[in-house]
Protein backbone atom coordinates (compact mmCIF):
# COMPACT_ATOMS: atom_id res chain seq x y z
CA UNK A 1 0.00 0.00 0.00
CA UNK A 2 1.86 3.53 -0.95
CA UNK A 3 0.75 6.81 0.77
CA UNK A 4 -2.01 7.57 -1.63
CA UNK A 5 -3.71 4.66 -1.01
CA UNK A 6 -3.36 2.00 -3.65
CA UNK A 7 -2.11 -1.05 -3.31
CA UNK A 8 0.04 -3.07 -5.77
CA UNK A 9 -2.72 -4.01 -8.06
CA UNK A 10 -4.20 -0.57 -8.68
CA UNK A 11 -6.86 -1.20 -5.91
CA UNK A 12 -7.88 1.97 -4.16
CA UNK A 13 -8.42 2.66 -0.32
CA UNK A 14 -10.22 5.80 0.70
CA UNK A 15 -8.60 8.42 2.90
CA UNK A 16 -9.99 9.04 6.40
CA UNK A 17 -10.54 12.09 7.87
CA UNK A 18 -10.85 13.25 10.80
CA UNK A 19 -14.09 15.02 11.74
CA UNK A 20 -14.13 18.69 12.69
CA UNK A 21 -15.03 17.27 16.57
CA UNK A 22 -11.51 15.45 16.70
CA UNK A 23 -9.96 18.58 15.07
CA UNK A 24 -11.07 20.85 17.94
CA UNK A 25 -10.16 17.85 20.48
CA UNK A 26 -6.35 18.03 18.71
CA UNK A 27 -6.22 21.82 18.95
CA UNK A 28 -6.93 21.54 22.24
CA UNK A 29 -4.53 19.21 23.26
CA UNK A 30 -1.76 20.68 21.69
CA UNK A 31 -0.01 22.79 23.25
CA UNK A 32 3.36 23.82 21.21
CA UNK A 33 1.48 26.71 19.03
CA UNK A 34 3.29 26.35 16.10
CA UNK A 35 2.10 22.82 16.15
CA UNK A 36 -1.44 24.27 16.44
CA UNK A 37 -1.11 26.53 13.44
CA UNK A 38 0.24 23.81 11.27
CA UNK A 39 -2.40 21.46 12.13
CA UNK A 40 -4.96 24.45 11.43
CA UNK A 41 -3.23 25.00 8.23
CA UNK A 42 -3.66 21.45 6.99
CA UNK A 43 -6.98 21.20 7.85
CA UNK A 44 -8.24 24.82 7.42
CA UNK A 45 -6.53 25.98 4.32
CA UNK A 46 -5.72 22.27 2.75
CA UNK A 47 -2.11 23.22 2.75
CA UNK A 48 0.75 19.91 2.28
CA UNK A 49 3.16 19.74 5.18
CA UNK A 50 6.23 20.80 2.77
CA UNK A 51 3.99 24.12 2.34
CA UNK A 52 3.83 24.76 5.53
CA UNK A 53 7.27 24.46 6.64
CA UNK A 54 8.37 26.49 3.53
CA UNK A 55 5.52 29.16 4.24
CA UNK A 56 6.76 32.98 4.37
CA UNK A 57 4.95 35.64 6.04
CA UNK A 58 4.81 37.40 2.87
CA UNK A 59 2.85 34.50 0.98
CA UNK A 60 0.16 35.29 3.85
CA UNK A 61 -2.42 38.11 2.39
CA UNK A 62 -4.76 38.65 5.44
CA UNK A 63 -6.50 41.73 3.68
CA UNK A 64 -7.66 38.83 0.38
CA UNK A 65 -7.80 36.03 3.00
CA UNK A 66 -5.45 34.20 1.13
CA UNK A 67 -2.04 32.47 1.23
CA UNK A 68 0.22 32.22 -1.89
CA UNK A 69 1.74 28.52 -2.31
CA UNK A 70 5.25 28.84 -4.55
CA UNK A 71 6.25 26.44 -5.86
CA UNK A 72 3.91 23.34 -4.11
CA UNK A 73 3.69 19.78 -5.73
CA UNK A 74 4.94 19.38 -8.98
CA UNK A 75 6.08 23.31 -9.27
CA UNK A 76 3.11 24.92 -9.42
CA UNK A 77 2.04 27.76 -7.46
CA UNK A 78 -1.31 28.19 -6.50
CA UNK A 79 -3.96 30.08 -3.48
CA UNK A 80 -5.38 28.30 -1.12
CA UNK A 81 -7.54 30.42 1.62
CA UNK A 82 -7.10 31.51 4.95
CA UNK A 83 -9.81 31.81 7.55
CA UNK A 84 -8.91 34.75 9.36
CA UNK A 85 -11.45 33.86 12.44
CA UNK A 86 -9.88 31.08 12.89
CA UNK A 87 -6.23 31.70 12.25
CA UNK A 88 -5.04 34.95 13.36
CA UNK A 89 -2.16 37.68 12.58
CA UNK A 90 -0.71 37.41 16.03
CA UNK A 91 -0.58 33.55 15.18
CA UNK A 92 0.92 34.23 12.18
CA UNK A 93 3.33 37.02 13.46
CA UNK A 94 4.38 34.57 16.48
CA UNK A 95 4.94 31.38 14.46
CA UNK A 96 5.89 31.78 10.63
CA UNK A 97 7.85 31.12 9.55
CA UNK A 98 7.79 27.54 11.71
CA UNK A 99 10.16 26.86 14.08
CA UNK A 100 10.33 23.08 13.34
CA UNK A 101 10.30 20.92 9.88
CA UNK A 102 8.53 17.81 8.23
CA UNK A 103 9.44 14.80 10.22
CA UNK A 104 9.31 17.18 13.96
CA UNK A 105 5.05 17.76 12.40
CA UNK A 106 4.53 14.12 11.27
CA UNK A 107 5.94 12.66 14.77
CA UNK A 108 3.78 15.35 16.58
CA UNK A 109 0.81 14.84 14.76
CA UNK A 110 1.66 11.09 15.19
CA UNK A 111 2.15 11.25 18.81
CA UNK A 112 -1.46 12.61 19.17
CA UNK A 113 -3.01 9.99 17.14
CA UNK A 114 -1.53 7.64 19.61
CA UNK A 115 -2.42 9.06 22.45
CA UNK A 116 -5.15 8.13 25.11
CA UNK A 117 -7.35 10.61 23.26
CA UNK A 118 -7.50 9.58 20.11
CA UNK A 119 -5.94 5.98 20.17
CA UNK A 120 -5.63 5.81 16.49
CA UNK A 121 -2.77 4.28 14.46
CA UNK A 122 -3.97 4.81 11.02
CA UNK A 123 -4.01 8.78 10.76
CA UNK A 124 -0.98 10.46 9.73
CA UNK A 125 -0.78 14.54 8.95
CA UNK A 126 -1.63 14.13 5.02
CA UNK A 127 -5.29 13.14 6.54
CA UNK A 128 -5.50 16.15 7.83
CA UNK A 129 -5.26 17.89 4.11
CA UNK A 130 -8.20 14.84 3.05
CA UNK A 131 -10.32 16.09 5.76
CA UNK A 132 -9.99 19.65 4.54
CA UNK A 133 -11.44 18.62 1.28
CA UNK A 134 -14.24 16.36 2.44
CA UNK A 135 -15.34 18.82 4.86
CA UNK A 136 -15.81 21.10 2.22
CA UNK A 137 -17.40 19.24 0.13
CA UNK A 138 -19.84 17.63 2.88
CA UNK A 139 -20.43 21.48 2.91
CA UNK A 140 -21.86 21.29 -0.38
CA UNK A 141 -18.63 23.41 -2.25
CA UNK A 142 -18.60 22.23 -5.56
CA UNK A 143 -16.16 19.69 -6.33
CA UNK A 144 -14.03 22.22 -8.76
CA UNK A 145 -13.51 25.24 -6.37
CA UNK A 146 -12.13 21.78 -4.09
CA UNK A 147 -9.90 20.93 -6.99
CA UNK A 148 -9.02 24.51 -7.16
CA UNK A 149 -7.84 25.06 -3.35
CA UNK A 150 -5.52 21.55 -3.53
CA UNK A 151 -4.11 22.34 -6.60
CA UNK A 152 -5.02 19.43 -8.18
CA UNK A 153 -4.71 19.23 -12.12
CA UNK A 154 -7.50 16.60 -12.71
CA UNK A 155 -10.82 16.39 -11.47
CA UNK A 156 -10.41 13.02 -11.05
CA UNK A 157 -7.96 13.46 -8.48
CA UNK A 158 -9.88 15.42 -6.42
CA UNK A 159 -13.27 13.38 -7.24
CA UNK A 160 -11.68 10.52 -4.61
CA UNK A 161 -13.55 12.94 -1.49
CA UNK A 162 -16.48 12.56 -3.19
CA UNK A 163 -16.93 8.80 -2.47
CA UNK A 164 -14.67 9.36 0.96
CA UNK A 165 -17.91 10.81 2.64
CA UNK A 166 -21.11 10.37 0.52
CA UNK A 167 -23.29 13.07 2.73
CA UNK A 168 -24.56 15.30 -0.04
CA UNK A 169 -25.35 12.03 -2.26
CA UNK A 170 -27.33 10.47 0.73
CA UNK A 171 -29.17 13.84 1.26
CA UNK A 172 -30.68 14.29 -2.65
CA UNK A 173 -31.28 10.56 -2.35
CA UNK A 174 -33.48 10.92 0.77
CA UNK A 175 -35.36 13.94 -0.80
CA UNK A 176 -36.16 11.74 -3.63
CA UNK A 177 -36.73 8.25 -1.55
CA UNK A 178 -37.45 9.57 2.28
Amino acid sequence: MNFYGKNERGKQKLPTVLTEEMFTKLLKATKPSHHRLAFKLAFLCGMRISEIVNLKKQDIDVQRRLIFIRQGKGGKDRYVPLPIRIITQKEIDKNIPLKCGIRALEIAFKNKMRSKLFNREDLHFHNLRHSFATNLLNKGVPVTDVQFWLGHSRLDTTAIYLKVSPDQALKRYEEIWG
